[in-house]
């Protein structure tokens, strides 16, 4: 799909001045030790990845199926690491592959990462709404002109089955079977680009 580190900023997307970033207010919910009251506290990196991944999951998105790209190291599961130094340049960028298309979303106008990693979540929650109110439709254009801008020139098939470069044959074939269930036209409403695309990958993965 793409690098989490360092930050793989998306073809056509353009980005905020340094000078131009400002602070947020994102915050999260914390309890004293009585359990009797509410404040904020200071919004971490760790938050801000918990945040993003939520509204993945939410949106159907599985593990192995998306990449926060940062220009924060790395722990050893992929996700950015708190308690490091924050980079000059704090952008996120968050990739994803919804009903076989590549999609990407990405936020730099907050002068740190966990503050652009709760924009990210912001922004997919706000547009989840659209969907909720009866706008799929309108919903499924908008992640089409992510889909557009995410990676234009490229196909990656293992990306397209979330299967690591090099798989096996039984892996492939087994996570096409898998998949194919979720993006058949009978489920797709009758489109039949998702389908074709997986077709395409394990074509391409059993070539490789």
């Amino acid at each position: 799909m793409t690098q989490a580190y360092p930050l793989h900023w998306p073809a056509g997307w353009p980005r905020m001045s340094s000078n131009g970033r400002k602070r947020a207010k994102f915050g999260k919910s914390t309890q004293s030790s009585y359990g009797s009251w509410k404040t904020k506290g200071e919004l971490t990196i760790q938050d801000g990845t918990k945040r993003v991944i939520a509204e993945l999951r939410t949106m159907g998105v599985r593990d192995g199926l998306f990449v926060i790209s940062t220009n924060l190291e790395l722990r050893n599961d992929g996700l950015p690491r708190s308690g490091q130094r924050m980079p000059e340049d704090p952008g996120v960028s968050v990739y994803w592959t919804r009903k076989g298309h590549q999609q990407v979303m990405a936020i730099d106008i907050y002068d740190r990462v966990q503050d652009n990693l709760a924009a990210v979540a912001s922004s997919l929650n706000a547009l989840r709404a659209i969907e909720r109110h009866g706008g799929a439709q309108i919903l499924d254009r908008a992640f089409a002109g992510f889909t557009a801008l995410a990676n234009p020139d490229t196909f990656d098939a293992w990306a397209e089955l979330g299967l690591k470069p090099g798989s096996s044959a039984e892996e492939i074939n087994s996570q096409f079977r898998k998949l194919s269930r979720d993006r058949h036209p009978d489920v797709t409403g009758g489109d039949p680009e998702p389908f074709q695309r997986l077709e395409r990958a394990r074509r391409e993965a059993l070539a490789a």
